[in-house]
């Protein structure tokens, strides 16, 4: 039979094992419960940056709808029209020889060609009140400069038939242009967003 100091040492050595047991699943359960915190946390941030992206690549749509109302009006088509000044940010055409001059060469971002060759044709648009985005376009007609070797439509007059008197018809003459949208957002997000129009 154990003396009643023995058994009091036993009892006492069970309560700080369960008081040790206590402090390490309360030390897992607090580190579970700022892993979950920090994961919600990062979660609403990734949603609100892809909101933040969606809605800078739906206003796009102004910069293209206002660069289609100023392509129609302008006359000039084989000058450009800086956007600088009231212009309407068109250029007439690429350097002869080198459609490349209007895209990004390889390993070079959109943002870096936009800063160093479409920013001084594009035109800004007031900021969007409701989003906060700054919206800027540039139209590029697809030729040569001064209208020469266009990308237009491959119909040709055998193709287009004939009138119910049998004349034949006027085939359309199509120029392609390309109009490119860059929006700023708030919170520093850049998309762009192009479309092809031909008139």
């Amino acid at each position: 039979m154990l003396k009643p100091t023995t058994l009091a040492k036993h009892h006492a050595r069970q309560r700080g094992m369960v008081l040790l047991i206590a402090l390490i699943v309360l030390v897992a359960m607090t580190l579970g419960g700022i892993a979950l915190v920090r994961s919600v946390g990062t979660a609403s941030v990734i949603a609100g940056n892809l909101a933040f992206q969606q809605s800078a690549t739906l206003t796009g749509d102004a910069g293209v709808e206002t660069a289609v109302t100023a392509l129609n009006t302008y006359a000039t088509l084989n000058q450009d029209s800086s956007g600088q000044g009231g212009g309407i940010g068109y250029s007439n055409g690429y350097p002869a020889g080198n459609p490349a001059a209007q895209s990004p060469v390889a390993g070079q971002s959109w943002d870096a060609y936009w800063n160093a060759t479409l920013s001084n044709y594009a035109v800004d648009l007031p900021v969007d009140a409701n989003t906060g985005n700054q919206v800027s376009y540039v139209i590029d007609r697809l030729c040569q400069s001064g209208g020469t070797n266009c990308y237009a439509s491959p119909l040709v007059p055998a193709q287009c038939g004939n009138d119910s008197e049998g004349s034949p018809l006027k085939c359309p003459s199509l120029t392609f242009y390309r109009i490119t949208s860059r929006i700023v957002g708030p919170r520093g997000t850049v998309s762009y967003v192009q479309a092809i129009y031909s008139k």
